[in-house]
């Protein structure tokens, strides 16, 4: 719900971004006046400008409940994480800054345009939303790509996603357009189109390009390249981010710019946040774990050159340091590839972890997890980076990650037909997914479970949440119902 609440909030951003290019911004006095300029009452005047906001949103929504029905949940899991998918969704990124930066439009065909164009004019209500689908055509060329950004970002998630993001859209979107008609004397405080609205469009081509390099890198981490490590990821950041701002200072110019005479209070405090951010991620060149961006950032453990891991190697024993080097397993399975955070030891597949932890006498902590999954970071730099939460993780559990969305093909062997939906699962991932659904009823990530050496559930399983003493509360309960039940 946390999560459907904030992308909410991000899609009725991007709706008011859209207002602000120059496809859009110019088109609000001209609607105004198609509802203030006939011969009918205010009152007819307000309600068809009311019809005409409504339309507008119904129309984004539609969109959005179509990406719902075309993308199920499980289709959304394998789009989150397919190669092929997310490196369609990169070069429809990198596509929609090239546009943003000025280098072509994305227009529709002129035709298709008009004919809705006609329809407009029959007047009515069915001419006030046909006028609602010209303004949503004509401006596709500045708003297409911010809906598809949109719409790829929820493609992601759970079904509700795309109709919660056109709905936040399409409301930013249409209610100034309906205001405006409602009480067109506000218009004389608007200001004057000019070059600053291109000036939009290109940040929001940086942008874009910045969203572009998340998406190649989701299939990097899935399938193991090594080509966008965490330093490589921060210096395309670093370099974007740095060019916007010199953009933004008025010392880089691209297609279709005005000049920039004297820097307005505006593009000088955005300058400042802009080369702000930059200062603030180069540390994580060195290993600094910027919490802000763990969620968008490669996991630490691609980090090729970390301060803090080296300094930690240096002076904190790793888990199970009471035991002799022949306890715990040198190499558990998948560990050449897959990692822990923060240098705990643990292990990848079930059955390994299972059988250590009997041997030990140990519960177990298992962590269903994702390369893509960005609250699984956060939960990691925000919660498990905690010292109290750490060392119960490093002493007093066997820990065992399971990624949902690792595309490595196991042995044929090993392969198997799933009782939940039929289907052959052949992937390090399609398994662990599968084993998280059939046997916890459960698709989301991150999801832990806390189980005791007879493989059962010690405590009810956790979710994200970012709150420390909850997750140690969790922890504490599934090690004193461990301990009980070992003492029964």
């Amino acid at each position: 719900e946390e999560s459907l609440f904030k992308f909410f909030f991000m899609a009725l951003f991007a709706g008011l971004a859209a207002l602000l290019t120059p496809c859009v911004f110019p088109m609000i006095p001209m609607t105004v006046a198609f509802f203030t300029g006939n011969e009918k009452g205010r009152a007819d005047a307000i309600r068809e400008a009311i019809i005409f906001g409504i339309s507008i949103i119904a129309i984004y929504t539609i969109v959005g409940i179509g990406v719902s029905v075309l993308f199920g949940a499980e289709v959304a899991n394998d789009l989150a994480t397919s190669a092929i998918a997310n490196i369609i969704f990169f070069i429809i990124f990198f596509i929609f800054a090239l546009s943003f930066l000025g280098a072509f439009d994305i227009i529709l065909p002129s035709s298709f345009v008009n004919k809705m164009n006609k329809n407009a004019d029959k007047g009515g209500l069915i001419g006030v939303f046909f006028m609602a689908f010209t303004l949503v055509l004509v401006s596709f060329s500045c708003t297409g790509p911010i809906v598809g950004s949109v719409l790829i970002e929820s493609a992601q998630g759970e079904i509700l996603k795309p109709i919660i993001g056109m709905l936040g859209f399409s409301l930013a979107f249409a209610v100034p357009f309906t205001i405006f008609a409602i009480f067109p004397e506000w218009m004389q405080s608007l200001p004057k189109s000019g070059g600053w609205l291109n000036s939009v469009k290109v940040v929001l081509g940086f942008l874009e390009l910045a969203l572009a390099i998340k998406f190649l890198s989701i299939a990097d981490q899935t399938y193991h390249w090594g080509i966008l490590d965490r330093e490589i990821y921060l210096a395309f950041w670093i370099v974007i981010f740095s060019l916007m701002g010199v953009y933004l200072l008025g010392k880089l110019q691209l297609p279709h710019d005005t000049p920039v005479k004297n820097l307005s209070v505006t593009r000088l405090l955005l300058s400042i946040v802009t080369f702000t951010f930059v200062v603030y991620m180069i540390p994580g060149m060195f290993g600094a774990p910027l919490k802000a961006l763990s969620g968008y950032l490669p996991p630490m453990t691609t980090q090729d050159f970390d301060l803090n891991r080296i300094i930690r190697q240096s002076q904190e024993p790793s888990n199970y340091s009471n035991l002799s080097d022949n306890d715990f397993p040198l190499n558990p399975r998948f560990s050449s590839f897959l990692h822990l955070p923060h240098g705990i030891n643990g292990f990848f597949d079930y059955d390994e972890a299972v059988e250590f932890a009997r041997e030990m006498n140990m519960p177990l902590f298992i962590d269903f997890t994702g390369h893509g999954c960005v609250n699984c970071r956060k939960m990691e730099e925000y919660v498990w980076a905690d010292k109290r939460v750490l060392s119960r993780l490093v002493n007093e559990y066997v820990v065992l990650a399971l990624y949902v969305d690792d595309k490595t093909v196991l042995p044929e062997e090993e392969w198997y037909i799933s009782n939940y939906d039929g289907k052959v699962k052949k992937t390090i991932g399609k398994q662990n997914f599968d084993f998280q659904i059939g046997t916890f009823n459960s698709n989301a990530q991150p999801y832990y479970v806390l189980l005791g050496n007879d493989e059962k559930i010690l405590t009810n399983p956790q979710s994200y949440d970012l709150n420390i003493d909850r997750f140690i509360e969790f922890l504490d309960t599934g090690k004193r119902n461990f301990e009980g039940n070992d003492n029964d």
